[in-house]
């Protein structure tokens, strides 16, 4: 009996290790989900709290480097845009940011079903961008113009309603075509500055470079452009941006004008990518150049 008992004893006290194992390790993670359950609803996020747009940042912003020291905003207004023209790009269209950071602008929008989209995405990874916007779409979807600018990015007018030939017409034609897009702009965000306007297709001509630098907005074109626009695979989407981004980088992709889903399921790559490797910043929107109190933009007597 005695020698029968002895692996039956080593057998129950396996079993018995093995249990308090489980039970251990359950219990761990029991007491992980509920502290991290507390720390979500502690004081530091409270319901009564304010909100901003970088409080809802998501899990992956901790992944970005840190941010670069802080500069001051480029002056705008009318002959005044924020950015200088750029040698190389289309008739003085800028390509670069002018500085370290890449750009990562979206254009043809705001669209109802893939603008939140790209915000929840790149809220998710703390990064702000730039969108260039069709007049007559933010028209008839002010909210989420809003949406776009109290989440800390930058609008840009992408005319009243993409016409890839405004650049053949005559100024007045074209200088008509900006202010409605940007009158459109302002009324659902008041408080925005548009001081850069994109030409559809990127069909720059002399007129349309110069209307946009008369109403003090830069010219923007691109140096990465991927053709997310395009039927090609996501993963080829991210692939192209993720290859070709470099310091000052400004990166082409879409919001609106179709499908979306393959930018979409791109955009996760490519911030997961490149939030590691660059500073991704909006362009700078710019500011009023300082002038006497009572005086208009002119120096003029005010009203």
């Amino acid at each position: 009996m005695r020698a029968g008992s002895a692996p039956g004893n080593r057998r129950r006290a396996m079993v018995t290790a093995l249990v308090l194992a489980v039970v251990i390790l359950v219990g761990g993670f029991l007491l992980g989900h509920l502290a991290g359950s507390r720390s979500r609803t502690g004081l530091g996020d409270r319901s009564d709290a304010p909100k901003t747009s970088r409080d809802r940042v998501g899990p992956y912003a901790r992944l970005a480097l840190p941010p670069l020291p802080p500069r001051p905003e480029p002056i705008t207004g009318p002959d005044r845009p924020p950015l200088p023209a750029e040698k190389g790009g289309p008739f003085g269209s800028r390509l670069t940011t002018g500085t370290p950071e890449v750009a990562l602008t979206f254009d043809d929008g705001p669209d109802e079903v893939w603008t939140p989209q790209v915000l929840a995405l790149l809220r998710d990874y703390g990064v702000r961008a730039t969108f260039c916007m069709i007049g007559a779409k933010a028209a008839k979807n002010p909210q989420l113009v809003r949406d776009v600018v109290a989440d800390g990015h930058t609008l840009c007018n992408h005319s009243w309603s993409h016409d890839v030939f405004l650049g053949l017409r005559d100024e007045q034609t074209v200088l008509a075509d900006m202010r409605r897009a940007n009158e459109a702009l302002t009324s659902a965000a008041p408080s925005a500055r548009i001081s850069y306007y994109r030409q559809p297709g990127g069909n720059w001509t002399p007129v349309v470079v110069a209307a946009a630098r008369r109403l003090g907005m830069t010219a923007l074109h691109w140096r990465v452009d991927p053709n997310d626009w395009q039927l090609g695979p996501s993963y080829r989407i991210a692939a192209d941006v993720t290859s070709q981004a470099a310091p000052g980088a400004i990166v082409l992709l879409h919001d609106g004008g179709g499908d979306r889903a393959r930018t979409l399921s791109a955009l996760r790559t490519i911030l997961a990518n490149l939030i590691t490797r660059f500073h991704l910043a909006p362009l700078p929107a710019g500011r009023e150049e300082p002038r006497p109190s009572g005086t208009d933009w002119f120096g003029r007597p005010g009203q």
